[in-house]
């Protein structure tokens, strides 16, 4: 007999499989969630320094308004130009006695220079003496030297007297046995509508009559050279005093850091050291090219810093910093990247 018809035939159950995770996928998923925790702790500190930076661009002056300059790639380092350790073999000289010797000239057997501290300083037998001071007291930092005074050019005269080029004072004749100090050219005085802001070196007829000398920027001053770099500025000068007729000439304009400068053995033509152009251009003061200018050496692979005459004939060069090559050298790097040198003069003065 059949069963009841009411009875419904049960379907079959699915067997259910109860698993247990392996300690792989544990592994697995606890590394997802770091992964997941690590990027966004990452783009959270991102922002947290994107958003002020951009913040600090924006909205903060710059105490600088960069120019863009073109400058070649470095020269390789190779040949002549090889690096060398020749000069970790000098021997030093009076060293923690004497603050930021400058340019350095000679009367005889006795030494001349002067110092970051404001001072013209004599050196004879080995003694070093105080003779002169252009500026005034106090003298205790880079923050006094626009009243303390910075001499930096250097030269003897046809009768040893040191014609000095101070950084804020402008031209001045001291003598080197009494200390006496004249000034020759005041930087209040105005050249062509602009006063000279930065007197940096000078070099001197050997009849003493005429002295030329560079005004790195009529912008910036000495204590802010980081400024003038990084800025770029193309106001510089070359200038020309005449002792007798006391008349002062602007020769050359629109350089940009004009530094060191030197007469040719001839006297015919005048150097000037370019820094931020690391270049040497020269101007002619007499002869068929008389008041033309060209360029003497470019793409150095420094930063020309100072020049002197060499006994055989040529120049001694000394470099402020090196473009390495191979290697990386930051002012070209940043030499066309102007919003680069903006957000690090804004971070700069901000902090």
């Amino acid at each position: 007999m059949k069963e009841a018809a009411g009875l419904r035939q049960r379907r079959p159950l699915r067997p259910q499989v109860i698993t247990e995770d392996s300690p792989a996928q544990d592994a697995k998923e606890g590394s997802t969630y770091s992964s997941k925790v690590f990027r966004v702790t990452f783009l959270t500190l991102a922002v947290s320094v994107a958003v002020p930076l951009l913040g600090v661009t924006l909205l903060l002056d710059c105490p600088i308004d960069p120019q863009p300059i073109s400058l070649k790639e470095p020269p390789l380092l190779v040949g002549v130009l090889e690096p060398n350790t020749k000069l970790r073999k000098a021997e030093r000289l009076w060293e923690n006695q004497l603050v930021g010797p400058e340019s350095i000239v000679n009367i005889g057997d006795v030494l001349f220079t002067g110092t970051a501290d404001g001072k013209i300083i004599k050196i004879e037998d080995g003694e070093i003496q105080t003779i002169a001071r252009i500026g005034h007291g106090p003298c205790g930092g880079p923050e006094d030297e626009p009243t303390c005074g910075r001499p930096l050019g250097m030269r003897v005269g046809p009768n040893n007297t040191l014609f000095v080029a101070d950084a804020y004072y402008g031209l001045h004749e001291v003598d080197p046995d009494t200390g006496e100090t004249k000034t020759l050219v005041s930087t209040k005085t105005s050249m062509e509508g602009q006063k000279l802001s930065f007197v940096n070196d000078l070099t001197v007829t050997r009849d003493g009559r005429k002295i030329y000398f560079t005004d790195s920027s009529s912008k910036w001053k000495r204590q802010h050279y980081l400024f003038l770099v990084m800025e770029g500025t193309d106001d510089g000068r070359l200038l020309e005093y005449d002792t007798v007729t006391k008349e002062v000439k602007v020769l050359m304009v629109g350089l940009r850091f004009p530094n060191g400068v030197q007469l040719s053995p001839a006297e015919d033509f005048v150097l000037v050291l370019e820094t931020t152009m690391a270049r040497i251009r020269r101007y002619y003061v007499s002869g068929l090219m008389k008041g033309g200018a060209d360029m003497f050496v470019e793409n150095m692979p420094g930063l020309p810093d100072n020049i002197r005459l060499s006994s055989s004939g040529g120049y001694w060069v000394a470099m402020a910093a090196v473009r390495p090559n191979p290697g990386f050298s930051l002012l070209d790097f940043l030499s066309e990247k102007t919003w680069i040198k903006k957000m690090i003069f804004k971070v700069k003065k901000k902090y």
